[in-house]
């Protein structure tokens, strides 16, 4: 029984030594901007057209599955508020996440294992860079800058998909009732939620691929498994922090 205990909880605790050296390396020197910046680009402007149409057909299906239901209780003005709250408690921040996880923690652990299977993580250390520095941190600080402004457009891109079939499509509800409900709909409470979530998923999207991707051995096969490794536990990750947070909110 403790041998195969052995292996997860040694997983967990390399894990989190990792999370909290790069979490101190976010306030130490030197910042590595111009890195940071790279993984912006690579992270945020590469995500747009995954999450845009991921945003968009998540609101309009939405909207198209509720409007029977809707229609059968008399209530296809409220078509707006149920899209918009759905989005921004839920559907934005979990799918945006899962779809940064299956393209960019896979890209993290793959870029890492490949550099860490050929020497080139040993040889930063022996010219004296720190690799947590180097490699994880901008990877950090990126995914936490873009992760939400790509929530953000998801869920606007979202709102937008419910309005073209619930006012254009089906006819459901009048475009200003629709977006008149949907504004008054969203609390204090669903904007906060809705961006704390995406900022603590992208902490753990970009720690848990950088941590497969230096801990990959075996070559090229070994990639392949961090690679697949990351977006599987990245993507539970995104469930279970949906959970908690969730959970948290719904108490205050």
């Amino acid at each position: 029984m403790l041998d195969i205990l052995k292996r997860p909880v040694y997983t967990f605790q390399e894990f989190i030594l990792l999370s909290i050296a790069a979490i101190r390396g976010v306030f130490r020197k030197p910042a590595y901007w111009g890195d940071t910046v790279i993984q912006m680009d690579l992270i945020g402007v590469g995500s747009l057209p995954v999450v845009s149409l991921t945003g968009f057909f998540s609101g309009a299906v939405m909207a198209l599955q509720m409007a029977r239901a809707l229609q059968t209780y008399g209530a296809t003005s409220q078509v707006g508020k149920i899209v918009a709250i759905t989005m921004v408690r839920e559907m934005g921040p979990v799918l945006t996440a899962l779809m940064v996880a299956g393209r960019n923690s896979s890209g993290m652990a793959s870029e890492l294992g490949s550099m860490k299977v050929t020497e080139q993580i040993d040889a930063m250390r022996a010219l004296g860079t720190d690799p947590v520095l180097k490699l994880v941190k901008p990877r950090l600080l990126a995914t936490a800058i873009v992760l939400p402004l790509l929530t953000i457009l998801a869920d606007f891109l979202g709102l937008v998909g419910g309005w073209l079939v619930a006012c254009v499509l089906l006819q459901l509800t009048p475009g200003a009732q629709y977006w008149d409900t949907a504004w008054r709909a969203i609390e204090y409470n669903d904007i906060a939620q809705g961006l704390i979530k995406p900022f603590c998923f992208a902490i753990v999207l970009s720690l848990v691929g950088c941590y497969y991707g230096m801990q990959t051995t075996g070559g090229t096969q070994g990639v392949g498994r961090s690679t697949t490794q990351a977006v599987v536990v990245a993507s539970v990750w995104v469930v279970i922090l949906t959970f908690i947070i969730g959970r948290i909110f719904t108490r205050l």
